[in-house]
């Protein structure tokens, strides 16, 4: 357990848990006809995405300027999700 932390691998499979969640939902909003519903959570997946992604670098003793970069990353995408939720 220690080595999927140290290697990074945790977020590895978080990522991948969070792929699969999304796909589940686009499927479900598909199938009971709600359209494209589930791209509604792009903003919440992407910017939680850049954060595992800068947790990952962290984690793995990577150069600060890709965990800034990550950070800086999920920020814009936050904010750009928060005005497209505020404006509607």
């Amino acid at each position: 357990m220690e080595q999927l932390f140290l290697s990074g691998r945790i977020v590895d499979l978080i990522l991948a848990l969070m792929l699969a969640e999304f796909a589940g939902l686009w499927i479900y909003t598909r199938r009971k006809g709600l359209g494209m519903e589930a791209l509604g959570l792009v903003g919440y997946l992407l910017s939680g995405a850049f954060l595992l992604l800068a947790l990952r670098v962290a984690l793995t003793g990577g150069n600060w300027v890709w965990i800034a970069a990550f950070l800086l990353a999920a920020f814009a995408v936050h904010l750009a999700d928060l005005r497209g939720r505020l404006t509607r």
